[in-house]
């Protein structure tokens, strides 16, 4: 076969990644391939890198920046980001080699009928949120992330009371006990993710973590297929420090926490917190997602590919809201006056 990783041996029809059974079926002769049929010729597969990596090309958005690297089998027609329309398509130039990455788990259904779900539990929202022509952009996409491996190592020092309090005749006394506390420890983090795009906002990926990182495997241009990945626009030294607040963080509330048997609140004085990289790897994480354009205001929605977790806000329609209360004072009115009228009573 002339690609190792995306045509079909039987019949030579591209192949797509399956995330329900993680083989790539032939939509045109049924075969399904698991990642050790595509592999099973390293040399040839080596070979065929440098040819798939040419073969993948690449969306600017001309109004935000964004970089979207596809496949030669999938389309991006619109921004992920903007939704601006105008995609202008080129070979993707440079190297592009995550080491790991997390395939699809669930599939376009999968995210489609849960944004359905978000939707009917806001029945005062816009319909055009739910419009089919919205829910047909949902987009699978590869988040660029760096995996931190770091040693943390660390000591505080904390005041911690005990409060008793007792009555004596018709008085109540209250007596607080300070004691002077310390703790240190060392700690070793994996896998510390962190967002490796300008565009992706943090706050909708830290929503939907963590990923299922037993899932991750060794990257394979095969993965691409059917699907869009961004290019990471921040090297792994521009994002170590929310790495490093993030392990110290932890690292202080855990050393607080080994604080025990007191009644009262433990307060840190001092602390001294020392995070230090071991590694870092690059990795494609997958994300489901979908951005609705509403009174030129953009609304994201995301769903953990892995998980399923998803996260989005719909704002509310005031004129539906307005109709609806309109509706259902008429009603409870129109009620009254009968149960009123039935009753023969008089206003």
């Amino acid at each position: 076969m002339a690609v190792a990783d995306h045509k079909c041996p039987g019949c030579g029809a591209p192949l797509k990644f399956n995330p329900k059974n993680q083989k790539w079926d032939c939509a045109y002769c049924g075969s399904s391939f698991g990642i050790e049929d595509l592999e099973k010729n390293e040399k040839k597969y080596n070979e065929v890198k440098a040819e798939e990596a040419s073969k993948l090309d690449l969306y600017k958005c001309p109004d935000c920046g964004a970089e979207i690297v596809a496949d030669e089998n999938t389309s991006a027609t619109f921004c992920v980001y903007c939704k601006n329309t105008a995609i202008l398509k080129n070979k993707l130039v440079g190297k592009f080699e995550p080491d790991y990455i997390i395939p699809f788990q669930n599939t376009m259904e999968d995210a489609t009928n849960a944004f359905k779900g978000i939707c009917k539990k806001r029945p005062l929202s816009p319909k055009f949120f739910s419009d089919p022509k919205n829910i047909a952009e949902m987009k699978g996409v590869y988040i660029p992330f760096w995996l931190f491996e770091c040693d943390s190592n660390g000591s505080i020092t904390a005041n911690a009371t005990n409060v008793t309090s007792w009555t004596s005749g018709n008085k109540r006394y209250t007596k607080t006990d300070t004691f002077l506390c310390t703790r240190s420890g060392n700690l070793v983090f994996s896998h510390i993710p962190v967002d490796g795009s300008k565009h992706f906002d943090n706050a909708i990926m830290n929503s939907i973590e963590p990923f299922d990182y037993d899932k991750m495997v060794k990257f394979s241009h095969s993965y691409l297929s059917g699907f869009l990945a961004e290019k990471y626009d921040l090297n792994s030294d521009e994002t170590f420090d929310d790495v490093k607040k993030r392990a110290e963080t932890t690292t202080t509330n855990l050393l607080k926490g080994s604080i025990k048997g007191y009644s009262g609140v433990v307060t840190i004085k001092d602390k001294e917190i020392n995070v230090i990289k071991t590694d870092v790897k690059y990795a494609l994480l997958p994300v489901w997602m979908l951005n609705v354009k509403y009174k030129d205001k953009i609304y994201p929605f995301a769903m953990n590919g892995c998980t399923g977790k998803m996260i989005g806000d719909i704002p509310v329609d005031k004129k539906r809201t307005v109709v609806i209360f309109l509706i259902m004072f008429v009603s409870l009115f129109a009620i009254f006056i009968l149960f009123q009228f039935l009753a023969g009573g008089k206003f």
